[in-house]
């Protein structure tokens, strides 16, 4: 059985090739179906499914914590452009969002996704005007309007 949020992120990377910045969010807390709907992507159209925070954690062990900080965009930039194809499943994000690391996430994926488009499991909620990165006392806690990029959300499964 085709899963639909499969269906609807193969839907979205077709929109988004024509795109300033081609990225697509994959939004829901945890447990909602991010991960099995990359994988069902990955498995039914080839398309290169990537561990964020397994390939940065290998890429920064020898590095300083101001090392991490100023490499993170430059360590992930490579693993991009190193895979084949014009599409990349981003898996894992969690790692960007650390405080240590100094990051804008969301303009990361952007800045990487003029490119390449990037879809990515993004561990929050939505609105009608604004994604959310966690909760609001969380200390990775980020909000951003919704504009330069698609959203497919996924509900908590019951």
């Amino acid at each position: 059985m085709a899963d639909p949020f499969a269906d609807q992120v193969i839907k979205k990377i077709g929109q988004a090739g024509g795109l300033y910045h081609r990225l697509i969010l994959l939004v829901g807390p945890a447990g909602s179906g991010k991960t099995k709907a990359l994988q069902e992507v990955h498995n039914r159209q080839g398309v290169p499914l990537i561990n964020v925070n397994l390939e940065l954690t290998q890429r920064m062990l020898d590095l300083t914590g101001k090392q991490r900080a100023l490499q993170v965009p430059k360590l992930l930039g490579d693993i991009i452009d190193k895979v084949d194809g014009d599409i990349v499943l981003l898996d894992n994000i969690e790692i960007l969002f650390d405080i240590l690391l100094k990051l804008d996430p969301l303009r990361l994926l952007q800045n990487i996704s003029r490119l390449k488009t990037i879809v990515a499991a993004w561990n929050g909620s939505i609105d009608k005007k604004q994604i959310t990165y966690a909760i609001p006392d969380h200390p990775e806690y980020r909000r951003y309007p919704i504009r330069d990029f698609l959203v497919v959300t996924l509900e908590a499964k019951t």
